[in-house]
């Protein structure tokens, strides 16, 4: 069964991004992401979101 989501912060860093993810049940998780990888998961969550809101859908 997935984690559910409890937080998560991008912060600038020297060249790119930290992203943290922290979980309800007490995983953290921290990466380094470009601005081009940012940028295509903000337009995925975008695309998610539209697809929801469509009555359609």
């Amino acid at each position: 069964m997935p984690n559910i989501l409890k937080s998560f912060a991008i912060d600038p860093r020297e060249g790119g991004y930290r992203v943290r993810i922290e979980t309800e049940g007490g995983v953290d998780f921290e990466c380094l992401a470009s601005f081009g990888q940012l940028d295509l998961i903000a337009e995925d969550i975008d695309r998610q979101l539209d697809a929801d809101q469509d009555p359609s859908h």
